[in-house]
């Protein structure tokens, strides 16, 4: 991944910040599947009765799919503390290893006014150093820019899953196999109509029901 790319995820997750403090304060139900997913579940099931005995008798497991009541607030203050912890961390270590000792109010100083940015902020300022804006101190070295990339990408997908704004992929266990016996890969996410397919088979289904088989 190029600097620039690194730039991009940390001015999205700056971008995202205020939707994860609004969502802090909206308390939801989270599921796996989605609904969605349950229904083309539920479909499959009355499309071959027979064959998916096995998956009904599931609903005694406790490892069912199925509701989980989590608090939104929760899950999302988790992803912010997270996020923050290890963005602001970044940021300590890049100032203290090539932020010039003189001092200096430079707008791009880091904590020159003495007081902790907060996490869109510091998102920004490390966009800034993978940009290579001048700052007092000296540009990233490779190792640098390799870590902090790691960093920005891994904080983004905490961000936009949280958000539930990206695409996830699950292979069920064989406890919930295809009436065939084959693993079945769920995916969902980000606006996209929820489907799955066998990995045996190759059968295909969506909410409506089986697409192919």
């Amino acid at each position: 991944m190029t600097t620039t790319d690194t730039a991009t995820q940390l001015r999205r997750i700056a971008r995202l910040w205020p939707d994860l403090q609004t969502a802090l304060g909206t308390p939801t139900t989270t599921t796996w599947p989605p609904a969605s997913l349950r229904t083309y579940l539920n479909a499959l099931d009355h499309h071959d009765r027979t064959e998916t005995a096995g998956l009904r008798a599931l609903e005694r497991s406790p490892d069912q799919l199925g509701n989980r009541p989590v608090p939104v607030n929760l899950r999302i203050m988790d992803t912010m503390r997270t996020v923050e912890a290890a963005l602001h961390e970044t940021a300590t270590q890049i100032a203290a290893t090539n932020q010039y000792s003189v001092k200096t109010s430079h707008l791009h100083r880091w904590q020159y006014t003495g007081r902790p940015r907060g996490a869109a902020e510091t998102a920004l300022w490390l966009s800034a150093r993978a940009d290579g804006v001048f700052w007092p101190g000296r540009a990233l070295s490779e190792p640098q820019k390799r870590h902090l990339s790691r960093v920005a990408t891994e904080a983004l997908r905490r961000v936009e899953q949280a958000l539930d704004l990206a695409t996830d992929t699950r292979e069920l266990s064989p406890q919930h196999a295809c009436p065939c016996g084959g693993r079945i890969i769920i995916t969902g996410g980000a606006g996209d109509t929820p489907t799955a397919r066998c990995r045996h088979c190759g059968a295909w289904w969506t909410e409506k029901g089986v697409v192919a088989a």
